[in-house]
């Protein structure tokens, strides 16, 4: 959901795109007089382009840039051109119009120009607060650039965010870079997984504790929440909180107080929530397990993240990234093979993102010297995706390899008159084929082996030749 804003002076075809970017679920804000671009731009921080019609003359679509370019020197700009009218110049102006859109409008052409718009708005905004140690957001599908504009969105607020997913998504990195693009970023992220702390442990774990508060408080101790003032609380697994742990923490959200276990003395709590879980609450709620005031409470700015098998074209950006972290551990140098990267674009990956991590560093281990191919793979990958794009995939790869590895010389020659490569190619495979057969007495799993092939590929071989 991009918030844009379209200047036309051409009243019908403004509200036209205004009409069309709203079915697209975009936020509008239309405007014919030129008067008013610095007071639309000026301060809107959420503002991820600009639409300016460019049917009049030069001059007047420049000044129209130029007005936007000094209220906002990184705002993406988009150009109306008509299909069938002149071509605006731009020459130099390329640098400050990022793209053109064509008149009568195409949702294909907006939606591309729109994505541009708010990665490169996204783009700068991670360059500007980088830091090697949050991981991105990976992948170009339209469901992970609509999550990182949300993430950039609600970074600037205070608001809590909810972020719902299966588990091995990437929960924790969503939470992550919202507060690594917040105003708290120089501030403490402090995680706490509610679901893996038991529930009578879990009061003292968040708000801490005085000395002698129950058996085995020697010392007095700082919870959670006071380790995170003036930064962010990451609750992971909420879904997974005691009904009793529940209403405490809800009294903490809406009095933004708390007190140590064992202590009657209030203590301010301020800290931005972000909480996350695999689990469905609408359905925990039904069956009495979540408290429906916590969870509205929770869900001001819920962001949903997809499974991996949804976006499947993200995984070679994927284990680009895991690559790239993993050679800059030290751990050494990878490389796969386009073929086996094919391979892992089919895969389901019932384990989301972080089996897809685990993949990389099982063939890190594995791989060190070699590229890897399709058979290197975890038999699990392969039985799970296409057999025929498998084995298709194994027997080329064997092919190669035999072909590689057969250097024995010949007692061909090249004569004056020159030579049918091909037939002589096809001769010789044919003539060791039959020396195979007769070497194994007739048996083609044996034959096979002495050719250092797959069976079923010495079967194609031999029902190609009619043998």
């Amino acid at each position: 959901m991009a918030k844009i804003l379209v200047v036309d002076s051409n009243k019908d075809r403004g509200h036209e795109l205004e009409t069309v970017l709203q079915f697209l679920e975009h936020y509008v804000d239309l405007i014919h007089d030129d008067n008013q671009i610095k007071d639309k731009i000026q301060g809107n921080d959420r503002l991820a382009m600009v639409i300016v019609s460019s049917e009049e003359s030069d001059v007047i679509w420049k000044s129209r840039v130029d007005a936007i370019k000094a209220q906002s020197p990184s705002m993406p700009i988009f150009l109306i051109v008509e299909e069938s009218g002149a071509k605006p110049n731009i020459a130099g102006y390329s640098a400050k119009v990022s793209g053109l859109i064509d008149y009568p409008f195409k949702q294909s052409k907006l939606t591309a120009a729109i994505n541009q718009a708010v990665n490169q708005v996204i783009k700068k905004q991670e360059q500007h607060h980088f830091n090697p140690n949050v991981p991105p957001l990976v992948g170009e599908s339209t469901v992970i650039q609509r999550n990182r504009y949300l993430i950039e969105q609600v970074a600037k607020t205070d608001a809590t965010v909810l972020v719902l997913g299966e588990s091995g998504t990437g929960k924790e990195v969503v939470a992550r870079n919202i507060h690594h693009l917040s105003s708290r970023r120089d501030k403490p992220f402090v995680p706490v997984n509610c679901g893996a702390i038991p529930s009578d442990l879990l009061e003292s774990e968040l708000f801490g504790h005085e000395k002698g508060a129950f058996t085995g408080a020697i010392t007095a101790r700082q919870g959670r929440f006071e380790l995170a003032q003036g930064g962010t609380l990451f609750l992971d697994e909420i879904g997974d909180m005691s009904l009793q742990m529940q209403v405490k923490l809800l009294r903490v959200l809406q009095e933004k107080v708390f007190e140590r276990v064992g202590s009657n003395k209030s203590i301010v709590a301020d800290v931005r929530i972000i909480a996350a879980t695999h689990r469905n609450l609408e359905e925990r709620i039904t069956e009495g397990e979540f408290r429906e005031d916590l969870f509205y409470r929770l869900n001001v700015f819920p962001i949903e993240i997809p499974a991996l098998r949804i976006r499947l074209d993200d995984v070679r950006l994927l284990l680009k990234e895991f690559v790239r972290r993993m050679e800059s551990e030290g751990r050494g140098n990878l490389h796969i093979t386009p073929e086996a990267e094919a391979i892992l674009s089919q895969y389901h990956w019932p384990g989301n993102v972080r089996e897809l991590v685990n993949v990389v560093e099982r063939l890190f281990i594995l791989c060190p010297d070699k590229p890897v191919g399709v058979m290197d793979l975890p038999q699990k990958i392969l039985n799970s995706v296409d057999s025929d794009v498998v084995e298709v995939e194994i027997e080329r790869e064997e092919y190669e390899e035999a072909q590689t590895q057969s250097d024995a010389p010949t007692s061909l020659a090249l004569d004056e008159n020159g030579i049918d490569l091909k037939q002589t190619m096809t001769d010789l495979e044919k003539d060791l084929i039959r020396q195979a057969l007769k070497e194994s007495n007739g048996i083609v799993a044996q034959a096979a082996k002495l050719l250092n092939l797959r069976r079923t590929t010495l079967v194609e071989k031999m029902r190609k030749y009619a043998m």
